[in-house]
């Protein structure tokens, strides 16, 4: 086969140094990989370093997403076949956390302006207590607060205005 392309069992065309990504170093076709998918400035956040960018937010993302320590983060993308260090994603938590937690951030959704206050008598080991819960119009819960005693007003200064 030589430096010719081989097609890969996904019908995908890999490139002559064994990779599916296409690199300058690797001769890939160009236009192929994930440098076309990206803008340039997310090209330019992740410039100099080893690892491909969805490799760098994918390892980001698994340790920011799930309750997960880099080492776990690590032995994930061993499994993979990507070899990195948990340190190395340590450094890269540190260096682009920041940018996944403002994007988590602006993907919530929108509190809406009328809220409700709903209130629930419960029983927890045989005492009376009252559950009450805030909710806007969407049905996004905001608070819950459990009393043992009803009173509604500081139910209301503690869940919010309604």
């Amino acid at each position: 086969m030589g430096s010719a392309q081989i097609l890969l069992a996904t019908g995908a065309a890999a490139t002559p140094c064994g990779t599916r990504m296409a690199t300058p170093a690797c001769g890939g076709a160009p236009g192929w990989g994930y440098s076309d998918e990206m803008t340039t400035s997310a090209r330019a956040r992740y410039a100099g370093y080893r690892f491909p960018a969805e490799i760098i937010s994918h390892a980001v993302w698994l340790n920011f997403r799930f309750p997960l320590g880099p080492r776990m983060v690590e032995e994930l993308l061993a499994a993979r076949g990507i070899v990195v260090s948990h340190e190395t994603v340590r450094q890269w938590a540190l260096k682009f956390g920041q940018q996944f937690a403002n994007q988590i951030r602006r993907r919530l959704p929108r509190l809406g302006d009328k809220w409700h206050l709903y209130e629930v008598a419960l029983k927890i080991a045989g005492v009376r207590h009252w559950l009450w819960r805030t909710a806007d119009q969407t049905g996004i819960v905001l608070d819950v607060m459990v009393q043992s005693r009803r009173h509604k007003r500081a139910a209301s200064g503690c869940c919010g205005s309604c």
